[in-house]
């Protein structure tokens, strides 16, 4: 589908018209890791390019090609379900949960450093 998307979504050289486009993906990176979720980070960032993408991944490989990071959380409270989100808009907060998303609930010097250095390559 990420495929597909890619293709049809991308305005063509020469066109007359500009369409804006949204295209949203829940959990693009199930099943896969690695190299592989660098590649989608990637394709989705060039999608991104001519569009709005919203994507909901779980893979700091993917997340760190993102412009803007939220955070989402389900709680439960008084017998129901609640979700918040939060905007992480200082690149402090967005380097920290992509250190999360790499260690898990104990964030490390290292994890926080190599969340760093993707960031900064993705933007690249």
């Amino acid at each position: 589908m990420l495929a597909l998307k890619t293709v049809v979504g991308t305005n063509r050289p020469g066109a007359t018209r500009r369409v804006a486009r949204t295209f949203i993906f829940d959990e693009v990176d199930s099943g896969i890791g690695g190299r592989v979720a660098e590649s989608i980070g990637q394709r989705l960032k060039r999608l991104a390019h001519d569009g709005q993408v919203l994507c909901v991944t779980h893979l700091a490989q993917i997340a760190c090609f993102a412009d803007q990071h939220y955070y989402v959380e389900k709680f439960e409270r008084a017998g129901r379900t609640l979700t918040a989100v939060t905007h992480l808009a200082a690149e402090k907060e967005r380097v920290r949960e992509l250190a999360r998303m790499l260690s898990g609930s104990q964030i490390t010097d290292a994890a926080l450093k190599h969340a760093t250095t993707m960031l900064r390559q993705a933007a690249g």
